[in-house]
C-alpha cells in the first residue's frame, strides 16, 4: 500500500476516536444515551447468542490472538536471522509500525463501543443517590466492626448448614438468581439472558492473579473456577456486574455487594462479606494499623483458616511474570478513568459507607 493510502486509513480511524473522546466527555450523556440504551441493548444480543455454547467464545478467540502472536514473533525472528540490508529493515519497520497503529486504532474504536464507554457512565451511586463524598477514620472503623461481624456470622451459618460447595453450573444458576432477587428493588440491574461462563485459561489466571474477568467483544463474563471455591460467588456477581455496564472494578464490587446481600445465601453473603472486609481492613491498616491488626485478631478460626488457604494458594502460583500483568493491568485501569489503578478495587469502601449512610444496614 503507497504512503498516501496509509495516511488516509489512519486519518479515517482518527475521525471515531475523537469522536468518541467527545461523546465521553458527558458523563449524563453517556448514562443515558449509551449505558443503559445502546450497551444495554448490544450486551444482551451478545449474551443471547453466546449462551448457546457451553463453553467461553471469547476464550477461544483470545487463544486464537496468542497463537497469531506467536506467529508473527515467529516471522520477524526469521527475517531477523535472513539478515536483510538496511532498506528492507526500514521498510519492515514501516509497515509495522503501520500494521500496529492501524489495528490498535481498530482495536481502541471497537473495545470502546462495546463497552469500554462504560467507564465514563454516572454510575451506580448516581443511580442509588449515593453521596460518596470523604469518610472519617470513625466511619472506617464502623465499616470495619460491621464487617467483622457479618464475615464471622455468616461464616457460621454456612458451617450450620452443613451444606457442600455447589457446583459451577449451581453456583452460576444461585449467581443469576441473586440478580433476580436484586432487581426486585433496582429493576436497572435485571440480568438476563445469561452468559456467565467457566474460564478455559483459569490454570494461566493463577498465575496472572486474576480471579475472573469480562470480554467486551463477546459480552461473556469469565469466572476462574480452579481458585478456593468460598471466592467464587462473590466472582460471579462482580462479574455479572460487568456485563450490565459498570465497568469500573469499584462499582463491579459495589453492585456485586447488593446482588450477594439479596441471595440471602450464607455462601454468597460470607463471599462477599470476606471481600469487603479484606478491602475496608486494609484501608483503616493505612491510617491506623493498631486498630485494623485488632480486627484482623477478632476472625474466627473458620475464617482464618479459609485465608490461610487463600495465602498458600496464591504462594504456589506465584511466578516470575505476574507483577509484570499486574502492572500492566493498572496502567489499563489507569487509561480508563481510574486513577488509583490496582487499588481502585479497594474503592468500594466509600460505596459502602455511603450506603450504610442512606440505608442504616450493610
Amino acid at each position: 500500500m503507497k504512503m498516501g493510502k496509509k495516511w488516509k486509513t489512519i486519518t479515517l480511524l482518527l475521525v471515531p476516536i475523537i469522536i468518541i473522546k467527545m461523546y465521553v466527555a458527558n458523563s449524563q450523556r453517556v448514562e443515558t444515551a449509551y449505558s443503559t440504551s445502546i450497551f444495554a441493548t448490544v450486551s444482551s444480543f451478545f449474551r443471547r447468542v453466546t449462551a448457546i455454547f457451553p463453553f467461553s467464545i471469547g476464550d477461544i478467540l483470545y487463544g486464537l490472538l496468542i497463537g497469531w502472536l506467536l506467529f508473527q514473533l515467529i516471522k520477524m525472528m526469521r527475517f531477523l536471522f535472513a539478515k536483510p540490508n538496511q532498506a528492507q529493515v526500514l521498510q519492515y519497520t514501516k509497515n509495522s509500525l503501520y500494521r500496529l497503529i492501524t489495528r490498535g486504532a481498530a482495536l481502541y474504536i471497537v473495545f470502546n463501543l462495546c463497552w469500554g464507554i462504560n467507564y465514563n457512565r454516572k454510575g451506580i451511586a448516581w443511580q442509588m443517590g449515593l453521596d460518596k463524598a470523604t469518610y472519617s477514620t470513625n466511619e472506617l472503623k464502623l465499616l470495619n466492626q460491621m464487617l467483622l461481624q457479618k464475615v464471622n456470622s455468616s461464616k457460621a451459618e454456612w458451617i450450620q448448614s452443613g451444606l457442600s460447595y455447589p457446583s459451577e453450573k449451581v453456583l452460576f444458576q444461585q449467581a443469576s438468581a441473586a440478580y433476580d432477587s436484586l432487581q426486585r428493588t433496582y429493576s436497572f440491574l435485571a440480568y438476563k439472558p445469561v452468559s456467565l461462563k467457566t474460564s478455559l485459561w483459569g490454570w494461566f489466571g493463577n498465575y496472572a492473579n486474576f480471579t475472573g474477568y469480562y470480554n467486551p467483544f463477546t459480552g461473556e463474563a469469565q469466572v476462574n473456577t480452579t481458585i478456593p471455591k468460598f471466592l467464587l460467588p462473590f466472582t460471579s456477581c462482580h462479574e455479572i456486574a460487568h456485563q450490565l455496564g459498570y465497568a469500573k472494578e469499584s462499582e463491579a464490587n459495589f453492585v456485586g455487594f447488593l446482588a450477594a446481600k439479596a441471595s440471602q445465601q450464607p455462601l454468597f453473603t460470607y463471599s462477599v462479606y470476606l471481600d469487603l472486609f479484606l478491602y475496608a481492613n486494609k484501608n483503616l491498616f493505612l491510617k491506623d494499623s493498631i486498630v485494623a491488626k485488632s480486627f484482623q485478631k477478632q476472625l474466627v478460626v473458620p475464617v482464618l483458616n479459609d485465608l490461610q488457604e487463600w495465602r498458600t494458594f496464591n504462594q504456589q502460583h506465584q511466578v516470575f511474570f505476574e507483577p509484570i500483568i499486574t502492572w500492566m493491568y493498572g496502567k489499563f485501569l489507569e487509561n480508563n478513568q481510574q486513577p488509583r489503578g490496582i487499588l481502585s478495587y479497594d474503592e468500594v469502601t466509600g460505596f459502602m459507607i455511603a450506603y450504610y449512610r442512606k440505608f442504616g444496614e450493610l
